[in-house]
């Protein structure tokens, strides 16, 4: 009886006999446990950091955890004082900087993926933009600051949440270009090739084969770029995040959007800045609070992805 050879069977007996040769693989194996160790120094790194942080704020995390996360700051006492503004105004800054960067982003990476491959002016941009995304956030906050909250004040109206947004928006755009990029990249050739091949236009090759086909990546490149938005804090200062206590009146919901404004980091930093262990503890409390929430929004990230994977 004569068995049937393939390149892939080939390949496998191949993999296999390598495998029993002892010694036979000893730079990739060594290479393996050096990401593993990696891993785990990086995993405790972080186990570390979230135990001591939840250690110092034990004392409000433990037993004033509802009055910190529904009360606004207050400078009285660290007993009274708590970070529902700061919770409240970081969403709104994540809310102006997904609406300005997501769209814009993705347009982007499409024009240079789709319209502009291999041009030197796609080059050109696209260097530029790895550049860009190097850039310390102190220096996005300094363009805010002349751009959104100066020169534009009239569309912002100045130290406001649209401006933190918009500052914020242009801080994370290179990342949400980057990856959507990459994504689309990654999408073979011949699903454009096969679907031109049955008569499709590029606007219908575009939309349903090769956004559907990149959109898990691209969601989740651009949420977790918000997740690195939520956690900024110089950029917002710059722009007029406000460091005290605030209040918002009998404004509504889109009102608070063109006044005061303060967010979790500026929050933290604050507490941080004030004198005795009371506010450290708070600091520390505030700390695992921002680190749920963008432990959440990760969450989002990866629902979105798997829901689009399962779907394609």
């Amino acid at each position: 009886m004569t068995v049937l050879t393939t390149p892939a069977g080939i390949a496998t007996s191949a993999a296999d006999t390598l495998r029993r040769r002892p010694g036979a693989d000893l730079a990739g194996s060594a290479f393996r446990w050096l990401l593993i160790g990696a891993t785990v120094f990086a995993t405790g790194f972080l186990a570390v950091l979230l135990g001591v942080m939840i250690v110092d704020g034990w004392g409000v995390l433990a037993g004033n955890l509802g009055y910190f996360l529904t009360h606004g700051f207050s400078q009285r006492s660290a007993t009274d004082a708590g970070v529902w503004q700061g919770i409240i105004g970081s969403l709104q800054v994540a809310l102006v900087t997904g609406v300005f960067a997501i769209p814009i982003g993705i347009a982007t990476a499409i024009y240079l993926v789709e319209y502009a491959e291999g041009s030197r002016f796609a080059r050109l941009v696209e260097l530029n933009i790895r550049n860009l995304a190097g850039v310390p956030s102190i220096v996005y906050g300094l363009l805010g600051l002349a751009v959104f909250v100066k020169t534009l004040s009239g569309f912002t109206q100045g130290k406001t949440v649209i401006a933190g947004g918009m500052t914020l928006a242009a801080m994370v755009l290179p990342i949400v270009v980057i990856t959507s990029v990459e994504a689309l990249k990654a999408v073979p050739s011949s699903l454009r090739e096969a679907a031109y091949g049955v008569g499709a236009t590029k606007w219908e090759v575009l939309s349903r084969q090769v956004l559907p086909a990149a959109m898990s990546t691209i969601l989740t490149g651009t949420v977790l770029s918000l997740a690195r938005a939520l956690g900024e804090a110089a950029p917002l200062i710059l722009v007029g995040a406000a460091t005290g206590f605030i209040s918002f009146g009998d404004a509504n919901v889109a009102e608070t959007f063109t006044g005061p404004y303060t967010a979790l980091p500026v929050l933290i930093f604050n507490f941080a800045q004030q004198p005795g262990a009371d506010w450290g503890t708070n600091a520390a409390a505030a700390s695992v609070v921002i680190l749920v929430l963008v432990l959440m929004v990760n969450g989002v990230a990866i629902y979105l992805r798997n829901r689009f994977e399962k779907q394609w």
